[in-house]
């Protein structure tokens, strides 16, 4: 009996250390998931015959050094500004080394999977093969097991943790599959539903048309001394000193960003061009760039968009008779479904501009996400029938974005891989600018960020916005020209702040903040130190960002970063917006109507248009465009308006001050363009 107890005994041992495996000492541990969603069920073993679809994601060479590259060529005191790259050099920069594709390949074929089994990416980004799941388990040293997802159905196989030799490690990204569990953590369609109100704050105005004033009161256009009342492309020109264009180089044209059911209407266009711009021909309208199914515009004037006539109306005026390509984006069954709005991620966009994206590997992401992107061809019934663009589209010297959200929404790996395509872009001398958010310091409330639009345990953390607090682009705030103001005064305009009611439905102030994932980058750095140092916000802060995400794969909670401290904003973290100009009490035409707009969707195409013009200017003399702005902004601070009156509401405080220099209201100032156009005219 003693004997027949023992050998029980070691056969329980037995079973008990079947995953407890042997790990060779040259291996040590690449992921480790550190938690599983309630949602997923873990099964029984993948079977050891099984033929899984492996790929191992290759280390890309230099992405630490891309803030160095990039300065190299925007920061005005470098011998090669605005020597910027070819889109084949940028490849050739960051793709991964040939040691690294040397040795990775090595090791596979010495553990066992045959050479002429592996395939090698275009972009030379990942290894694919296929292997048998025991083959798998072998060369990772882990084992496989289906996980069940209760919301679907959907069995996939993954591992707790997998193993990789120490000599190999700093080659490799990440290995599928591995540790991630790709369904989101809702269903696909509650998850793109909640990320709809997720962005509600930014995104209300691009579903929606932007913020309206009901029954506005009409003013003479040229009338400057109504433009505390409605602003005017007259009075756009007089706050910013913006003479008429006279050129249209043909290397130069306003690239602007569309989706989301944003169509403009000719009728729209041609009421404003009659009304404010006689100068501009009667059916004028832009180059259309439609990605992915995209359509231009609508003959119904029930469906005109409001955040596509303004960005369009507002631009007109100060690039004509240089061109504006409309890059819209995805097919009419893609925009017309209320819970799809993966568009906020914009990887669809950034792939017609660059073939590379869309097999780019960073942080642990490859290509496209199954579940925040939309997949082409659309199986839907009148979608896109064409393949995914990749590198349709030359990419115009500038690009205007008045869409956006919160870094709270989205996958910080997600966030920070598309961050880098906006450095290795403005590499190639393509300026970004997106809208820094109408809620002030947080986001409106009823939506997942919580009731009160703000983060954390009490709902009272500050909520920045993506994605212009990526250092590689420019956030863009709005100011106002305040009642009884005129735009002839020494200082006409202040941080714009409407409480709701007066005269929009929702409170409506210049988003502004800190990050929380990206640090300061240094050509801020001194002027963020100087706001702290001379107008310390009178609020607690807490020093913390995200982690690099490689190594465990979790997503921790950016509204918990603040911890027990009490904390509610980032001390440490980038800075927006960088500039700003006017975004209240638009005149425009939607839908055949007059009505006034506000919101930094109108900021953001009036600080593009002013660029265009600087490099309209700067082509014209045999210059190439600025690119990347940053650095020559923060250079000269004095080529702008500094806005020293306002705030930001929100998360139950008055939020930042407009202050002397820099602030996280209103950035840097507003356009002066003689001032610009002298300095960009003196760089080389």
């Amino acid at each position: 009996m003693a004997n027949m107890r023992f050998c029980l005994l070691a056969v329980v041992v037995l079973l008990g250390c079947v995953e407890a495996l042997a790990v060779p000492a040259h291996v040590e541990v690449h992921e480790k998931r550190q938690s599983l969603s309630p949602r997923w069920t873990k099964r029984d073993r993948v079977e050891s015959h099984k033929v899984l679809q492996m790929r191992v994601g290759l280390t890309q060479s230099n992405l630490g050094n891309g803030y160095e590259h990039l300065m190299d060529v925007s920061n005005p005191t470098s011998p090669n500004f605005g020597k910027h790259w070819s889109p084949e050099r940028v490849i050739d920069a960051f793709r991964p080394s040939k040691q690294t594709e040397d040795e990775v390949k090595e090791w596979l074929v010495k553990s066992g999977i045959p050479a002429k089994r592996i395939t090698h990416s275009d972009n030379k980004g990942w290894f694919a093969f296929f292997a048998t799941t025991e083959e798998a388990e072998n060369l990772l040293h882990t084992t496989y097991h289906e996980y069940e997802d209760s919301v679907t159905g959907g069995v996939m196989p993954a591992c707790e943790e997998y193993h990789i030799p120490k000599d190999i490690r700093k080659h490799i990204d990440y290995v599928t599959p591995g540790i991630k569990l790709l369904a989101p953590v809702e269903s696909h369609a509650s998850k793109k539903r909640d990320a709809a109100l997720a962005s509600e704050g930014l995104a209300k105005r691009n579903l929606h048309g932007v913020l309206k004033v009901e029954n506005p009161p009409y003013t003479d256009p040229n009338d400057l001394d109504t433009c505390d009342v409605a602003i005017t492309p007259a009075c756009v020109a007089a706050l910013y000193n913006i003479p008429l264009s006279i050129s249209s180089h043909p290397n130069n044209s306003l690239g602007i960003f569309e989706s989301e059911l944003q169509f403009y209407t000719q009728q729209d266009l041609d009421l404003f061009f009659d009304n404010y711009t006689q100068y501009i021909p009667q059916g004028t309208h832009p180059v259309p760039a439609n990605i992915d199914g995209g359509q231009q515009s609508t003959e119904d004037p029930f469906e005109a968009g409001g955040e596509a006539n303004l960005d369009i109306q507002l631009a007109y005026p100060i690039v004509y008779p240089q061109t504006i390509t409309l890059y819209q984006v995805d097919d009419f069954i893609v925009q017309a479904n209320q819970n799809d709005t993966y568009t906020f991620g914009f990887n669809t966009f950034l792939d017609a501009l660059d073939g590379s994206y869309c097999s780019f590997s960073a942080y642990n992401e490859t290509g496209n996400d199954p579940t925040l992107d939309q997949a082409y061809p659309d199986p839907e019934i009148g979608g896109w029938a064409g393949s995914l663009m990749c590198g349709t589209y030359k990419p115009t010297n500038v690009i205007s974005l008045s869409y956006g959200g919160q870094e709270s929404d989205l996958p910080i790996t997600y966030q920070k891989r598309q961050c880098l395509e906006y450095m290795k872009l403005g590499l190639q001398g393509v300026s970004f600018l997106f809208a820094s958010g109408d809620a002030g310091v947080g986001n409106y409330p009823d939506n997942i960020d919580g009731p009160t639009g703000c983060l954390g345990p009490n709902l009272d953390i500050f909520n920045p916005t993506w994605p212009g607090t990526c250092p590689y682009v420019t956030s863009v705030g709005a100011t106002k020209v305040y009642p009884g103001s005129k735009v002839t005064d020494p200082h006409p305009e202040s941080a714009v702040y409407d409480p709701a009611g007066h005269p929009y439905s929702v409170n409506y102030s210049s988003g502004g903040g800190f990050s929380n994932i990206y640090p300061i980058p240094e050509y801020q750095a001194s002027f963020v130190k100087d706001f702290f140092d001379k107008h310390n916000p009178p609020y607690t802060s807490y020093s913390a960002l995200s982690p690099d995400l490689n190594v465990t794969g979790a997503l921790p909670d950016i509204g918990a970063l603040a911890g027990t401290s009490g904390g509610i904003y980032n001390r440490i973290g980038r800075g927006i917006p960088d500039v700003s100009a006017n975004g209240d009490n638009i005149a425009m035409y939607n839908g055949g109507n007059f009505t006034l707009s506000g919101g930094t969707s109108a900021s953001t195409p009036i600080f593009s248009a002013v660029v265009t013009r600087i490099n309209e200017e700067r082509l014209n003399v045999g210059k190439g465009p600025i690119g990347f702005l940053n650095p020559s902004l923060y250079a000269n601070p004095g080529m702008l308006n500094d806005i020293i009156n306002g705030t930001n509401p929100g998360c139950g405080t008055v939020g930042f001050s407009a202050v002397e220099g820099w602030d996280p209201v209103t950035g840097l100032g507003t356009p002066n363009f003689p001032k610009m156009k002298e300095y960009y005219l003196s760089l080389p």
